[in-house]
């Protein structure tokens, strides 16, 4: 059954639409300056392109799990949201906290943690803001008239996200402790819960597109949380060997860092079984391409690279170089940017009425956006091959390595191009679905 209240999704999806195209827009910036043509430094530097490009991430991603998350709970809890005009003005009180540390980051106003830049003045607004969304969607959730294992998962997901952010915002004089805790934010979050917050969407989405049953589908949620939680809060580890911190770390971090690929491997063969065992021919094939996709490029971005990475014994020689920028980039685009859009893909036909899926615009969208940040993802690995050979081997200087592997980012322009006219497409499929209706959920029901 459809509810009003999801229409509230959608706006969610315009402001993440929106974010993500600065996103690349700062990326671009990053990919000039990097073969030298740096005309924009005076206004835009390097520092505050890469802190506006990596916050940008965080916050479009944010706002399309919060999305997600409004238009699945209210489904699944079998009831309308709690309060609707509540979340719209969470939904603007998170675009002006958005709107705000760009410009601060552009003035030098930022706290100069790498993925934490965010001021300590915006840190409590944000606070206000997730405990509103949680606030909502909690109250949604157990007040229904049922609590899936979707529901709950992605709840789970979205409410540890929350607490994590806190260990960010206490200061510490001290730089092995700070980057200590700086981690449990960081890494918690993006090898942690928020793998659950795409587990649940995953499982949705499933349930939704192949018609297996949801009892089927839930059970391997179960295992892929396990798989989740045994690796990935140990793993994070792998952050802590070249901070001052014991070198029992070197131990868990390697351990468990090789076994943090098993929840994403699980994620991929979950989403295909499910998908060769469904018997539903859902009529939108796009969002099944996303969705099946991000559980198979999930596991290579993030599992394979990240544990080809992340053993001591090889970072030791790739940490702080472009290998890093390699995996982070594939791993960031399969776990969690192409489930977000996977998730768009699915409820633009439902709250909007306008079947719009499977033309060639489309498909076209999603094969220029796979191959160019596949591209972009071959382009970083082979410079930071390069850059680790140089540097570490060669001994060189690191500016002097620079210059020489500068010739790699022309193709990751290039690349960069072609996945960039994928996002265009598919934001212009965004833009031709248009405002949602109460009368297309009603609609929408025939096609689940």
């Amino acid at each position: 059954m459809k509810y009003k209240s999801q229409k509230v999704a959608y706006w969610f999806f315009a402001l993440c639409m929106l974010l993500f195209s600065l996103q690349i827009v700062y990326g671009f910036i990053m990919g000039f300056a990097r073969i030298g043509m740096d005309g924009l430094h005076d206004f835009i530097p390097f520092n505050t392109a890469r802190a506006v490009h990596t916050n940008l991430l965080v916050v479009w991603l944010l706002t399309g799990f919060m999305g997600a998350a409004y238009y699945i709970i209210p489904e699944e809890s079998q009831r309308e949201l709690v309060n609707v005009k509540l979340a719209y003005v969470q939904l603007i009180s998170l675009a002006v906290v958005g709107v705000v540390a760009i410009v601060g980051y552009h003035f030098n106003y930022w706290e100069g943690r790498k993925f934490l830049e965010i001021p300590r003045e915006l840190d409590f607004l944000v606070v206000i803001n997730v405990l509103l969304f949680l606030g909502l969607i909690l109250a949604t959730l157990f007040t229904g008239k049922r609590k899936t294992t979707t529901a709950l998962v992605l709840s789970m997901g979205l409410l540890f996200a929350a607490l994590l952010y806190l260990p960010g915002m206490i200061w510490f004089d001290s730089q092995v402790t700070d980057s200590f805790f700086r981690w449990w934010v960081v890494h918690l979050w993006v090898e942690g819960v928020w793998e659950l917050i795409m587990g649940g969407i995953l499982s949705y989405l499933l349930i939704k597109l192949t018609g297996v049953d949801r009892e089927v589908i839930e059970k391997w949620l179960y295992v892929i949380v396990g798989l989740t939680f045994l690796s990935g809060i140990l793993g994070t580890g792998h952050h802590y060997y070249y901070i001052g911190v014991n070198k029992i770390w070197l131990i868990v971090g390697g351990i468990f860092s090789a076994l943090e690929p098993l929840a994403f491997l699980a994620m991929a063969l979950f989403a295909m079984y499910m998908y060769r065992k469904g018997e539903k021919s859902h009529p939108n094939k796009i969002a099944l391409f996303w969705t099946i996709g991000a559980s198979i490029v999930s596991f290579i971005g993030a599992g394979l690279l990240g544990f080809a990475h992340t053993l001591p014994q090889t970072n030791i020689y790739t940490h702080g170089t472009l290998v890093t920028a390699m995996h982070g980039h594939y791993a960031f685009w399969g776990a969690y940017a192409m489930i977000v859009l996977a998730i768009i893909s699915y409820v633009m036909p439902n709250v909007t009425g306008r079947k719009l899926y499977n033309n060639a615009r489309g498909h076209f969208a999603f094969w220029c956006a796979n191959i160019g940040m596949l591209g972009m993802t071959v382009a970083f690995g082979v410079a930071g091959v390069a850059q680790v050979y140089m540097e570490r081997k060669m001994k060189m200087e690191f500016m002097e390595v620079q210059n020489e592997i500068s010739i790699h980012f022309v193709v990751l322009l290039l690349c960069a191009t072609l996945f960039a006219t994928g996002i265009i497409l598919y934001i212009i499929e965004f833009l031709g679905y248009g405002k949602p209706t109460d009368e297309a959920l009603v609609a929408a029901e025939s096609i689940d």
